[in-house]
């Protein structure tokens, strides 16, 4: 599937409006490959013009049958398929897909109970082992924490209403990536041969703590931002009232406490896919908006 033949490829992605969905179905269309959404609602996925937006629910493989007719390979997302994952890729072997590309976790070889996205609907286990065990060709990105997650942390909110932000294990280290790399990685593997049969780790540049990546915002904001460390057991009540599930609020405490004052792994794999990777500092960049007035 080079570069050469894309008159011929059809890619299908599912999770297709999220985080790393929608930059790679940009990214593909973009280089006139032809893509085919996979989303619940097709009426709200506002993708680039020319790309087929089909209505279907990945956890029920069922309701693609007809969506995967003519694709040439597939984008399997852990969250969008859920305890789907080997029936959708048996799905996709029937009807011909020739590659299956799977989103997975750095951290996917750690006991299951300490594996906090889990308990947010990730099947990072389940999706690898699928792929591989489909017969096609296949490529597992297993990533490590994404950048854009500190939004989901509530630090937009607190960093809007002032400089400080409070939280757990100031010391904690992630190596955080931006979401546009993992995407440019997954393009990647579907126009290239490159990284066939193979579990790529995938992190960001740098190991950073709570407290680094507080101040890189600072710096690119131009404010004098700092980490301000909250007991966990305050964080973990803050958590529960919010709405956050009690499995997944305690597994993420945990991780934290127990990788605290220890740097986070770091690859060159990002790197050697793309020539150069982005950075904290740039991801900070691309997101001001959301830590803006």
């Amino acid at each position: 599937m080079e570069l050469e033949d894309l008159e011929s490829v059809m890619i299908l992605v599912t999770g297709a409006t999220g985080t790393i969905g929608r930059p790679l179905v940009e990214l593909l269309a973009a280089q006139g490959v032809r893509v085919r959404a996979v989303t619940r609602s097709p009426d709200k996925a506002a993708l680039p013009p020319g790309v087929d937006v089909v209505a279907g629910d990945p956890a029920r493989p069922d309701t693609l049958a007809g969506a995967l007719d003519g694709v040439s390979a597939a984008f399997l997302h852990p969250r969008a398929v859920g305890d789907a994952a080997a029936d959708f890729a048996e799905l996709a072997s029937e009807h011909g897909v020739r590659r299956l590309v799977a989103l997975s976790a750095i951290n996917i070889d750690d006991p299951l109970s300490a594996q906090p996205s889990r308990y947010r609907g990730d099947r990072n286990k389940e999706a690898e082992e699928a792929v591989i065990a489909s017969g096609l060709e296949w490529v597992s990105l297993r990533a490590s924490s994404f950048a854009v997650n500190v939004l989901q942390s509530g630090w937009d909110t607190q960093i809007r209403a002032g400089d400080v932000v409070r939280g757990p294990y100031a010391d904690f280290a992630e190596s955080p990536l931006h979401e546009r790399d993992l995407a440019a990685a997954a393009a990647h593997a579907f126009l290239t041969d490159d990284l066939l049969g193979q579990r790529q780790e995938l992190t960001g540049p740098r190991s950073l703590t709570h407290t680094d990546m507080v101040r890189i915002i600072g710096d690119v904001l131009g404010r004098p931002l700092h980490y301000e460390e909250v007991p966990a057991a305050v964080v973990r009540q803050g958590m529960l009232g919010r709405g956050f599930p009690e499995a997944f609020v305690d597994a993420l405490l945990t991780r934290y406490a127990n990788g605290v004052g220890q740097p986070a792994p770091v690859t060159d794999q990002l790197e050697k896919i793309l020539g150069q990777t982005r950075t904290f500092a740039d991801w900070a960049a691309d997101h001001t908006a959301a830590f803006r007035n």
